[in-house]
């Protein structure tokens, strides 16, 4: 058996970081298990297959000898625009001054007046007027001419231009394709390393999360899609990429230039409600202790900015740089886990409306949305769902609750999805068919070896009738404590 649930306080929200050098040594890693990390992100867009592969494998020996469950999440890099190289491997743009974007030049050969850019559609893609914004929008041009593949622009806002910036236009628009050549390669490798969950970097429509698990499950892999909204068209279409999608993440970085910083709060809060509503998970990344790469304790801001996306229900929160680079990746984790426990001990995180006044969609919704309004109302302690494939355990993690959810699975596959629902907690766990036991019932004793029990607490269980079949739940069954 195997779980991530030893005490009695349970953290309802995942935990989701970014491996990278500063996340290397084992004493590290341990360190992060041991404060509540749930989900490794391993970041296609650095390195090469072999740092990925010796990385997963890592992750799966540390965390078994741990004893704790951790997900799997591979992010493709995507078609991230960035310019090229300067000669002085950086130059300083200043307000007024003219500077040129020309996909034609090749190599180390920017300079004070032009430099390269990795996106030959550029010049066809924009018009006169528009603002293209470098550097995380750190620095921002407007576009004057279009001459060929040169497009001639005014610094609006200058400063320090370094090698390979990213590169976006505000409002959203280019055209670049959500998969490039080097993302179908990936997907070989997110295939072969068995990972949980694949995330699809700036898709733009439900045809490109098609896409993606198309050519995920032809190579053989069996992960989620997680759709990353980035661009401005995503926000645009945010519903039918949820409805295509498993998983959503608010990728706030790129997100936030191209619709605008005032946008984004706004923005957050509706895609977590959507995601929520439409019974998809969501991730909120992206900054959330930036100051953390180098400090030992989070800002205010970013204590406020973690609880907020906490309290309005996000499933995980997600750490970037502050745990691949960061001088602190175990207290990262450690302040991420006391700010998400924090936040969920408000009641605006223990109450929810969803689907009260909306048609369920089939029976195993039936049935987990009444077992979540059963244990809500009953004061049930805990709720067992022996599931196949994690979907009721899901379902019912839709429904904003103080009340543990664990998913017993004989499927591993399961128990490492799982890792990234909100207030669901993996149990890797088969029937014992030698016992005169009810599957039940034996389900009940393992619950009593993972949380504090007295006798006459209520436990609610779900299952279905027909063993190893998918999407079979059908019954919820109330038993007492003896």
């Amino acid at each position: 058996m195997n779980t991530n649930t030893k005490t009695e306080h349970l953290r309802r929200t995942k935990i989701l970081a970014t491996l990278g050098p500063a996340t290397d040594e084992d004493k590290v890693f341990n360190k992060m298990l041991k404060h509540g990390l749930d989900v490794v992100r391993v970041n296609f867009s650095h390195g090469v297959e072999k740092d990925h592969v010796d990385r997963i494998e890592r992750v799966r020996r540390l965390s078994r000898e741990f004893g704790r469950t951790v997900g799997i999440l591979v992010d493709l890099q995507g078609p991230k625009i960035r310019i090229g190289k300067f000669s002085e491997r950086k130059i300083t743009l200043n307000e007024t001054d003219e500077f040129v974007l020309d996909s034609s030049l090749k190599g180390a050969v920017g300079d004070q007046y032009h430099v390269g850019v990795t996106y030959k559609p550029l010049a066809k893609d924009v018009k006169i007027g528009d603002r293209l914004m470098l550097d995380d929008g750190l620095i921002e041009l407007q576009v004057t001419a279009i001459d060929g593949l040169s497009v001639i622009t005014e610094v609006i806002i200058g400063g320090v231009l370094s090698d390979s910036k990213g590169l976006n236009l505000a409002g959203g628009g280019l055209s670049a394709a959500a998969l490039t050549e080097k993302d179908k390669a990936d997907i070989l490798t997110a295939a072969k390393v068995g990972a949980d969950y694949l995330a699809v970097s700036f898709v733009t429509c439900a045809a490109d999360v098609e896409l993606a698990r198309k050519l995920l499950r032809e190579a053989g892999g069996q992960g989620l899609i997680v759709s990353k909204i980035e661009r401005a068209e995503a926000v645009e279409q945010h519903v039918e990429i949820i409805d295509a999608s498993d998983a959503m993440m608010i990728a706030r970085g790129d997100l936030a230039v191209e619709i605008g910083d005032a946008e984004l709060p706004a923005i957050q809060k509706i895609l977590i409600n959507a995601a929520r509503e439409r019974n998809c998970v969501c991730i909120t990344a992206t900054q959330m202790m930036q100051s953390m790469v180098e400090s030992p304790i989070p800002t205010r801001a970013e204590v406020l900015d973690v609880a907020n996306a906490v309290m309005d229900g996000t499933d995980a929160v997600m750490l970037s740089a502050e745990t691949a680079v960061g001088a602190h990746p175990d207290k990262v984790i450690e302040a991420m886990a006391r700010i998400c426990l924090g936040a969920e001990r408000h009641r605006l995180s223990r109450t929810s409306r969803h689907r009260v006044d909306e048609p369920l969609n089939d029976v195993e919704e039936s049935i987990a949305m009444g077992a979540m309004y059963i244990a809500n109302h009953l004061g049930v302690r805990a709720i067992l769902a022996l599931t196949e494939s994690g979907q009721t355990a899901k379902l019912m993690s839709r429904i904003s609750s103080g009340i543990p959810i664990m998913a017993l699975s004989r499927s591993a596959a399961t128990v490492h999805r799982v890792t990234l629902y909100r207030g669901v907690y993996p149990v890797l766990w088969d029937i014992d068919r030698n016992s005169e036991v009810a599957p039940p019932f034996q389900a009940v004793e393992v619950l009593r070896g993972l949380l504090k029990l007295d006798s006459g607490d209520t436990v609610l269980i779900t299952f279905g009738d027909l063993e190893g079949v998918e999407g079979n739940t059908n019954t919820l069954k109330l038993v007492t404590i003896p």
